[in-house]
């Protein structure tokens, strides 16, 4: 039997997390709560196994509550279930601990599976997490810009076009070309603006 803690400030939310899980045979929820600090408390109190997680809560937030769980009863696994899902949510929840990240229109039965991988210790992330850190590890890749591209950004980023930054180079318009495609792939963005903005976030250009 899988023991379940449901941590969330809206009783709704957590009124329809009992009910999903209700008449799941191998599932019981064994207690609620309404902030982080509640939910370790609980989880280690009732030794549960598995703690359904919002990431915004009052007193103790869901990543705080995820390190604290880790370092006092690192056997409990927690699934995240929240509506946000952008990166300085995301990695942070992952870093934590968090076993899985799932969002809160998430099918019940996603839910219901996601619950299960969790138990037996197995990552589960909505399509929408995987996408945002697939990104995060490719970023120290795109780093490593040539010498070549970083001058061919930075002419772009003084606005020459591909013409003349050919001949500041003295190289030809076809290889600017070819070095902006590399240059696109590396940063993961698709034109222009795009690839100096992203450049000049990482700190590649002055």
């Amino acid at each position: 039997m899988i023991r379940i803690l449901i941590a969330d400030d809206h009783p709704v939310v957590r009124n329809g997390l009992r009910g999903a899980v209700a008449g799941e045979p191998d599932m019981e929820v064994c207690g609620e709560a309404a902030n982080g600090r509640e939910a370790v408390e609980k989880a280690i109190r009732e030794g549960v196994d598995v703690v359904l997680m919002d990431l915004r809560m009052p007193e103790m937030d869901g990543v705080q509550a995820i390190s604290a769980l880790r370092e006092r009863a690192p056997g409990i696994r927690v699934l995240v279930l929240t509506t946000f899902d952008s990166e300085t949510d995301v990695l942070p929840a992952i870093e934590a601990g968090a076993t899985g990240y799932l969002l809160k229109d998430a099918a019940t039965d996603e839910l219901l599976h996601a619950v299960r991988a969790a138990y037996r210790g197995e990552p589960v992330l909505s399509p929408s997490v995987v996408g945002h850190l697939m990104g995060q590890v490719r970023k120290p890749v795109g780093q490593v810009l040539s010498n070549r591209e970083l001058q061919v950004l930075q002419l772009v980023a003084d606005g020459a076009a591909n013409r003349e930054a050919a001949k500041r180079l003295f190289i030809s318009e076809a290889s600017i070309k070819t070095h902006l495609l590399h240059i696109y792939g590396k940063l993961g963005v698709r034109d222009r603006a795009a690839a100096v903005a992203e450049a000049y976030r990482r700190g590649l250009l002055q």
